[in-house]
């Protein structure tokens, strides 16, 4: 008895997964070459931190460099060197995923200085500055410098993959 398969890939988040079910080597491959490709814009992340180094005209809060726990969970000191280090890049493809290829900002500390303030107005986000519902105060605009260099490189890796993927490898 002779079977056919067909493979259909309805987006980025289906290819990457149906990448993985055909052979996961080429899924990590993909991962790879999808950072070394989006490596200008996490260079360029981790640079905008370099602000918070500057002694005479501090960004951040002179409280940030303090420990700060909340229910038992460290939150700060906020260090530059942690802050670099955070920026990294992640692959969501769950189903109810917004993105796909993310920039995030693993630290803690440096992800509440970001984003203090932006959903609710409280205490801290007022004296960080005002930002808007969905925006971070240095990663996000950074990155957002560097994503023209990157999305043409991003965008044929993509139909590639899913080239690959249709053919079933």
């Amino acid at each position: 008895m002779n079977t056919s398969t067909t493979v259909r890939v309805d987006g980025v988040k289906n290819a990457i997964n149906q990448l993985g079910k055909i052979n996961k080597q080429l899924q990590k491959q993909f991962k790879a070459d999808a950072t070394r490709i989006a490596e200008p814009a996490l260079d360029a992340g981790r640079r905008s931190y370099a602000r918070l180094n500057n002694e005479a005209d501090p960004y951040a809060l002179s409280g940030m460099s303090r420990s700060w726990t909340q229910s038992s969970r460290k939150i700060f000191p906020l260090t530059v060197a942690k802050a670099v280090k955070g920026v990294t890049m992640k692959f969501d493809t769950r189903r109810r995923a917004i993105g796909v290829i993310l920039i995030i900002q693993k630290d803690v500390a440096t992800a509440v200085f970001e984003t203090a303030g932006r959903k609710t107005s409280n205490k801290l986000g007022r004296s960080l500055g005002s930002i808007d519902s969905g925006k971070t105060r240095l990663l996000q605009p950074a990155v957002d410098g560097a994503k023209d260099k990157i999305e043409k490189e991003l965008i044929q890796l993509i139909k590639d993959v899913t080239k690959t993927v249709q053919r079933g490898f």
